[in-house]
């Protein structure tokens, strides 16, 4: 065991969470911050360019977590790609500004996590922002963050937003970041920089402050476990360049892996089910019962015409959106469907898709499952990945939603807005079986969330001030806390948790 160093604060995982935290909390000159990141730096010059995504999947940037055979998928395995590196996802994914839905947060408040609610949200949702449009109620400028409604002109389309309108709803250019999300079609905001970078969260908060003397930031850097002495977390254990090394904290732990790999860090450090870690020989410290539970994810299912002429191909792999709440016995629910729109197959995805003909794109995307899956320890072996089992398309009213989905499509693309671009649908095919294509071709949008839920009933993990329960001096912040996921990709509710997380500890501070 390596000599051990002490900090103020140890975070864990270098995503959008654990950079915004690390900034944030370094900015006082007082405190220490040691960030621990498990891959490696974000020198690849391929994280740089928003058009080089798919070439990064898969990598060795990526965990490339697979899950258990799904069957409400026909028994497939499912890979979601997660980033590895420093920014974490935020330099493999494709940089999606949406903030989700104002009833998303209040529900999260209504369901015991105080404080969470929308209008207490969005100050922190504003303060990463640095919006091309300038500050206003709904927007932040002067944020870390370069905030840009989709900077491709090849994949906006007026003709969907219009389209959209032709069918009762608002827009065209709504803002669904913006008052109001549901029922108004728009372009989507992307962290992309004007000089058309990547916007990751280490470009964001890290390098402008890498020269901090507070701030140590340590790559392959794998954390095994949470250190206790007692019921106090004190530090971590990590192997750094073959060496088991252990870092002290003198104030907090700071958990910020992820969906799959926060929970997975706990289980492996004595909190979480008992009988689930004694089975693989660890002795608990606190029975949570809830870690690992809860698990949530976006599924995505493409629908595709062929074009009457071909269109340039956009550089990003979507650019249009519409939010709609497809289930009509839940009228006050937040949207269950996000429909993305791209007027051309996306560069990066040609040599994919490899389609014989010039093609446009709906990708309606499942938001608000009522699928809730689970991950579990593999092993007591920090090294191998958890087992993630989404349990996708378990629940009859996610297929309904993908039905629906389909069904406002066509009726999209005989709208005259539309219609004239539009040749025949190649997929599904007007006359398949669209549950059988429901099933055999969604995949995930690598959105997990929830499984170290927020909140005070049975089954939460930390609670509103996102300290874990049963012990002192460790939290958990990241996708994992969300109660509920957001109705959209959940970038935006990370840097917002980060942001929020960073706040109650400085001003707990004496």
């Amino acid at each position: 065991m390596a000599d051990e160093q002490s900090f103020d604060y140890i975070v864990v995982g270098s995503g959008a969470t654990g950079c915004t935290m690390a900034n944030r909390l370094t900015a006082n000159p007082n405190i220490r911050v040691l960030l621990l990141e498990a891959g490696d730096v974000d020198t690849d010059p391929r994280i740089a360019e928003p058009g080089n995504l798919v070439q990064l999947w898969g990598s060795d940037l990526d965990w490339k977590l697979q899950t258990e055979a799904q069957s409400g998928m026909n028994g497939r395995q499912i890979l979601i790609n997660q980033g590895k590196v420093i920014g974490g996802s935020t330099a493999l994914h494709a940089m999606m500004w949406v903030r989700g839905n104002r009833r998303n947060y209040d529900e999260w408040e209504a369901r015991g996590a105080e404080g969470w609610g929308f209008d207490a949200l969005l100050p922190y949702f504003k303060k990463s922002e640095n919006y091309e449009g300038g500050a206003s109620e709904y927007h932040g400028a002067g944020g870390p963050l370069s905030i840009r409604d989709c900077p491709d002109p090849a994949s906006r389309s007026e003709a969907f937003m219009v389209a959209a309108t032709e069918l009762g709803y608002d827009g065209p250019y709504w803002d669904t970041n913006g008052e109001r999300q549901e029922n108004g079609a728009g372009l989507i905001q992307f962290t992309i920089t004007e000089d058309g970078r990547r916007a990751s969260a280490s470009e964001a908060y890290l390098e402008p402050i890498r020269d901090r003397a507070n701030l140590t930031i340590r790559q392959r850097a794998l954390v095994g476990r949470v250190v206790f002495d007692g019921q106090r977390a004190v530090g971590v254990e990590y192997e750094h360049e073959g060496q088991l090394q252990r870092a002290r904290a003198e104030r907090e732990v700071i958990v910020s892996a992820g969906a799959f790999l926060s929970p997975k860090l706990l289980m492996l450090s004595g909190i979480g089910p008992a009988d689930q870690l004694r089975s693989h020989g660890i002795e608990p410290i606190v029975d949570l019962p809830g870690v690992g539970q809860n698990l949530q994810d976006h599924l995505q299912l493409p629908v595709v015409f062929r074009l009457k002429e071909e269109q340039p191909n956009p550089y990003i792999l979507t650019g249009n959106v519409l939010f709609v709440n497809t289930r009509l016995d839940r009228p006050d629910a937040p949207p269950d469907l996000q429909l993305n729109y791209t007027p051309a197959v996306p560069a990066p995805l040609a040599p994919v898709l490899n389609l014989p003909v010039p093609a446009m794109i709906f990708l309606p995307i499942l938001v608000q499952p009522d699928s809730i899956g689970e991950v579990r320890l593999r092993s007591a072996n920090p090294q191998d990945l958890p087992v993630v089992n989404p349990n996708y398309l378990q629940q009859e009213a996610d297929v309904q939603t993908f039905v629906q989905a389909v069904k406002l499509i066509r009726e999209m693309v005989g709208t005259q807005a539309l219609g004239g671009l539009a040749a025949e649908e190649l997929v599904p095919g007007s006359e398949g079986d669209l549950e059988g294509y429901i099933r055999a071709a969604t995949s995930t949008l690598w959105h997990p969330a929830g499984t170290c839920k927020l909140g005070t009933d049975d089954q939460a993990v930390v609670d509103p001030q996102l300290r874990v329960r049963g012990v002192e001096g460790l939290r958990v912040a990241d996708a994992s806390v969300m109660p509920r996921v957001p109705s959209g990709n959940t970038q935006a509710g990370c840097y917002m948790i980060g942001e929020k997380a960073a706040d109650m500890i400085l001003n707990g501070l004496s």
